[in-house]
């Protein structure tokens, strides 16, 4: 449907991933769910080898030198494996490569990036905790000053990667001045998984299994200096700037799974017959097919304005609402796609013989993580705030309010 937004090096890429998509085998898809492979270093490894990590990334460090648009393409296709294939391959190679990538230096990269991206080593992205997750700079996890290397205490939960990740994104506090700005307190920090990070609990999930979702425990970690990414207590830059692959990422690759379960909902639904005739000429069923065709479409064109938008250099405020309100549609929408698909194929939908219910398992995850969608409509509501008070600077294009009957009625205007 979007096909026109894409160029030329796009569509190509594009199958490419679609034959990576096709070289999975099904084996792996059906052991991750059953938590019988809790990591697919393979899926990574051979994604690698391919050179489809982290394909707007320069090529200098592994990368195609492409765009955002390029990689919400790339993130949807791969999501058409399930929704967990896309989150392990965006969490390395999108959330924890982008973080190093702006924010650290060329030994870094060198280190981290170049391998990432051949799919030789694999990284976690560590904010969740224990007390908390939506109150990220309510961190409690604490790195302390031991001269040339910092001490790392506290734990980290609900990490995708965590099982398998050769090394971890880790935001700690690092002031423990109790009254200074939490904003200025906070430092990310590489921490090698070999330096003695205890993966203590592997989750029994709903969905989204054999992604190593784990905990982790630092109990006295030592972490070099040199692994600071950016500088001390400025990890809410960092985190700032995270944002967006979080969560325009998370739309992205929100929307390949439903748009599989629509498809085999749309080839059930044109054999399947009842009553004498296909099910497909009931408007019942017809009309939720039409429905959730409307809202993977919907989804898709906002996704890829939004990265146009990010690609063009939207300003900050702005871009923080465009990607908050992608990010809590696009993943609502696709669990409405994914419910509609399971509802017009009956009791055989709800059951192992289709992939349904492993694509409405998994989805259910996209609206809570990465910022859970009550966050997402709390940014979009104070960001349109913030635009509304500038527009009377800026000026209206017509002042639309004194277009009614009674306008001037000043003693009915009452606000207080």
């Amino acid at each position: 449907m979007h096909d026109h937004l894409l160029n030329d090096s796009q569509r190509s890429l594009r199958e490419e991933v679609r034959e990576l998509v096709r070289w999975v085998p099904r084996d792996l898809i059906l052991a991750m769910d059953k938590d019988e492979v809790r990591f697919p270093k393979e899926f990574l490894q051979e994604a690698g080898r391919r050179n489809l990590l982290g394909c707007r990334y320069p090529s200098r460090w592994g990368g195609r030198d492409m765009d955002w648009v390029t990689t919400c393409m790339v993130m949807e296709e791969v999501g058409t494996l399930g929704y967990i294939f896309a989150c392990v391959f965006g969490v390395g190679a999108e959330l924890v490569c982008d973080a190093i990538m702006l924010h650290g230096n060329d030994r870094q990269k060198e280190r981290y990036v170049r391998p990432l991206l051949r799919g030789e080593i694999f990284a976690a992205e560590c904010l969740t905790e224990p007390r908390g997750g939506s109150d990220f700079f309510g961190t409690t996890t604490v790195a302390k000053d031991g001269g040339d290397h910092l001490v790392l205490n506290g734990q980290k939960r609900f990490i995708v990667g965590g099982e398998g990740a050769d090394f971890f994104l880790v935001y700690a506090r690092t002031n423990p001045d109790p009254d200074v700005d939490p904003r200025q307190a906070i430092t990310a920090l590489i921490v090698d998984r070999e330096a003695g990070v205890d993966v203590s609990y592997h989750y029994g999930l709903m969905g989204c299994r054999g992604g190593g979702t784990a905990r982790l425990v630092f109990r006295d970690v030592k972490v070099p200096k040199e692994n600071i990414l950016g500088r001390l207590h400025g990890g809410a830059a960092v985190f700032d700037t995270m944002m967006i692959p979080e969560r325009l990422g998370t739309a992205a690759m929100t929307i390949g799974s439903p748009r599989a379960a629509l498809e085999v909902a749309g080839r059930y639904t044109s054999r399947r017959k009842a009553f004498g005739k296909r099910i497909n000429r009931f408007q019942g069923v017809s009309f939720q097919i039409a429905e959730a065709s409307m809202l993977l479409d919907a989804a898709q064109a906002m996704v890829y304005t939004t990265a146009r938008a990010v690609d063009a250099g939207l300003p900050p405020g702005p871009t923080r609402r465009l990607i908050s309100q992608t990010k809590r549609f696009v993943t609502e929408s696709c669990q409405k796609v994914a419910n509609n698909a399971m509802q017009v194929m009956g009791g055989i939908g709800y059951t192992n013989v289709y992939p349904i219910e492993r694509i409405c398992r998994d989805l259910r995850l996209a609206s809570i993580w990465t910022g859970t969608n009550e966050v997402m409509n709390a940014i979009v509501a104070h960001e349109w705030y913030s635009e509304m008070a500038a527009l009377p600077e800026a000026g209206f294009i017509r002042d639309v309010e004194a277009d009614a009957e009674e306008a001037g009625a000043e003693e009915e205007k009452i606000f207080e």
